[in-house]
């Protein structure tokens, strides 16, 4: 391994060390108000997303305090998309997946931002979203040009890629025809978590088991388009039968 694989290893280390700490202190305290409000996630339960808000608590309010505009956030988390997207084409792949994270944090931030200033606004969410996309895009174009010479692992990036446009594509044209269809076993939050502790974890598994570098990545990717193209026949399907119900059907 590399000295980068090792830092990051180290890093996620050290992050999961602070689950027991969290778990101490969060005893009695209420669920953060954002994690209540959303659904149950099957992979990122309530208290999983509880203990990240936490851990960015700090930073967060420090932000609201500084007036930084959400903005900024919508913009980092394309560029941070670019940015892992590059890695992964090069191979760097613990690169790659710090860079999947960061933007996952930026995703996180630009909205909580918002929402704590009290400037959430109808062109901040489609910002967001819609550069959410970009930066997904990217991510997934890198990693298909790093399993280029592997069939069966770019076929499966393709189809995370394109399960992963189809998800969020059934969700918005079932909000904007009046139907909230959201839920499904691979949504973003999932999405982004499995890409990142692949790239992070791929140098030190696939040395451990003997494996070519990218395997571990692989197989996550083809997960992730199973997972993504299930929740996208999913929300099809609960979508359909919702709007067939209503009496103008």
């Amino acid at each position: 391994m590399t000295r980068t694989d090792t830092t990051a290893l180290a890093l996620v280390a050290a992050l999961l060390l602070t689950m027991p700490v969290f778990a101490l202190v969060s005893r009695g305290r209420p669920m953060d108000a954002d994690v209540a409000r959303r659904g149950k996630s099957v992979l990122l339960g309530h208290w999983v997303r509880d203990w990240l808000m936490w851990v960015i608590g700090p930073m967060e309010r420090a932000l609201v305090r500084g007036r930084v505009s959400p903005d900024w956030f919508n913009y980092l988390g394309a560029a941070f998309g670019v940015a892992a997207g590059v890695a992964f084409a090069r191979g760097s792949l613990s690169l790659g997946g710090w860079m999947v994270l960061l933007g996952g944090a930026a995703d996180i931030f630009d909205g909580r931002i918002a929402r704590a200033r009290g400037i959430a606004a109808p062109y901040g969410a489609f910002l967001d979203s819609t550069l959410d996309r970009f930066a997904e895009t990217f991510a997934f174009a890198g990693v298909a040009l790093f399993f280029q010479p592997v069939r069966w692992a770019l076929l499966a990036t393709v189809l995370a890629m394109g399960g992963s446009l189809l998800v969020s594509y059934a969700r918005a044209r079932g909000e904007a025809l009046g139907v909230h269809g959201a839920g499904g076993v691979m949504q973003r939050a999932e999405r982004l978590v499995t890409l990142a502790l692949a790239g992070l974890l791929d140098a030190a598994v696939t040395a451990r088991q003997g494996w070519a570098p990218g395997t571990l990545l692989g197989i996550a990717v083809a997960l992730i388009a199973a997972g993504a193209l299930g929740t996208a026949v999913y929300r099809t399907a609960y979508i359909t039968r919702e709007l067939k119900r209503r009496p103008e059907a």
